[in-house]
């Protein structure tokens, strides 16, 4: 194999005039964080509505949350992403589409959307599972203390249900992380697009993502470990744990 390798490339600058290709790296690291962050807030918050309502008496609110969970999980999050960034500004009136485009952020934002909302329907899936997973008698009691069905879900549910489920939010939280590098296809500079364009302009592939796949190794590594932590200061005694979860069948 004839390939001249150059572990110095990164200190070399790159010919985007932002820096060194190491430099290029960095940033690209800063938008896959600030991507899979702002997703990971919208995930939570729609899956937590959605998956809540999952489990609500109401038949025609179930089906409409269930719509919206098949909706978004079962469509490739690719085909998602170019939805979003090619044919919505196409979909709303003609104001709002050529504001869409013109926005110099357009492939973040629109990154952060498609990722947050595809992320929110498995988000749903595990807190209507972790509600369900709770006993009846927790339901009953919050209706024997006096409390209205919305109120039982946020003071006695809900908090219940987040501690049993953090295992398979870790999960969720390390993949939104990696599925972050879907974006490159609409034109985000983020980590792998990043180590792409090294390699472009250098023909250093292999030190190119072998830097990205170490940096992403890295990333992933921390978030789990202080996942972890918050998970093992969370535990529910009795209930689902990261053990349980892999040897039950709940």
């Amino acid at each position: 194999m004839n390939y001249n390798w150059n572990w110095n490339i990164f200190w070399e600058a790159a010919p985007d005039g932002g820096g060194t290709y190491f430099d290029s790296l960095i940033s690209g690291v800063l938008w896959t964080l600030a991507t899979a962050g702002l997703a990971w807030i919208i995930a939570l918050v729609l899956g937590a509505i959605i998956g809540t309502i999952r489990t609500a008496p109401n038949k025609w609110a179930v089906k409409l949350a269930n719509a919206y969970v098949e909706l978004f999980r079962n469509i490739p999050l690719l085909v998602q992403m170019f939805l979003w960034y090619f044919v919505m500004p196409e979909m709303v009136p003609t104001e709002w589409g050529n504001w869409l485009k013109s926005l110099p952020n357009a492939p973040f934002i629109t990154a952060v959307l498609s990722l947050g909302f595809f992320t929110s329907a498995r988000v749903a899936v595990q807190v209507s599972t972790g509600i369900n997973a709770l006993p009846r008698g927790q339901r009953m009691a919050g209706t024997a203390l006096g409390l209205t069905l919305p109120q039982t879900y946020r003071y006695v549910l809900l908090p219940m249900a987040f501690r049993i489920i953090i295992p398979s939010l870790t999960n969720e939280m390390a993949a939104i992380i990696k599925n972050s590098s879907v974006a490159l296809t609409i034109g985000l500079m983020e980590l792998t697009a990043s180590a792409r364009s090294m390699q472009e302009f250098s023909f250093q592939v292999f030190e190119a993502f072998t830097a990205a796949t170490l940096i992403y190794l890295v990333v992933s590594v921390i978030a789990l470990v202080l996942a972890n932590v918050l998970e093992k200061m969370l535990a529910v005694p009795g209930f689902i744990t990261s053990g349980s979860a892999k040897s039950g069948g709940h």
